[in-house]
């Protein structure tokens, strides 16, 4: 199959195999960088003794645990929602704003719903949450209607914060914060 005058085809050849090099290369690079993802306490084979089949089973059961809290979680809001508009309408309405911690293992989430009108120090949670030991892995917010949510994703560092409860009295603690519904 060498064919030297015009043909070339040994030089195809040697690009397909190093195409193809780097594409396994690639592949096992991906491979690597989404069983890094995958918490520890997801596992149920040792990282070590993962074959690539497994690591994309564990990473598609793992992926399917988080859709079903992210729906979870859309439900509770819109509960929240629409008892707080019931309620608002009626007149006896929740006072805003409201903090909800829920942590799980070495992770904490804090929500916080407040009012357009009602202002508080956002960055004063951010600081007792720093202050307690977490490191902030994200922060967010959205507007729906005339409330606003907070969302406060942290990683838990210190041993003592564990189990939260210093840190839900502390941000509890502040003037027109309650906490509704603690740990998941």
């Amino acid at each position: 199959m060498k064919v030297c005058q015009g043909g070339g085809t040994d030089s195809k050849l040697q690009d397909k195999k190093t195409v193809e090099k780097y594409r396994r290369m690639h592949m096992k690079s991906l491979c690597f960088k989404l069983s890094s993802v995958i918490p520890k306490e997801h596992r149920t084979i040792h990282k070590d003794v993962l074959t690539q089949q497994d690591n994309l089973d564990q990473a598609t059961s793992y992926i399917k645990v988080l859709q079903e809290r992210v729906e979870n979680l859309k439900r509770r809001r819109l509960m929240v929602m629409e008892a707080g508009r019931a309620k608002n309408d009626m007149g006896i309405g929740f006072r805003l704003p409201i903090i909800e911690v829920r942590h799980r293992d070495l992770t904490m989430e804090v929500l916080l719903i407040s009012g357009l009108s009602k202002k508080f120090m956002f960055h004063e949670v951010i600081s007792v949450l720093e202050e307690e030991g977490a490191e902030i892995v994200n922060a967010s917010f959205s507007v729906v209607g005339d409330k606003i949510f907070h969302t406060i994703h942290s990683q838990l560092f210190n041993c003592r914060m564990h189990a939260g409860c210093e840190l839900q009295n502390r941000v509890g603690g502040f003037k027109g914060l309650r906490e509704v519904e603690g740990v998941d």
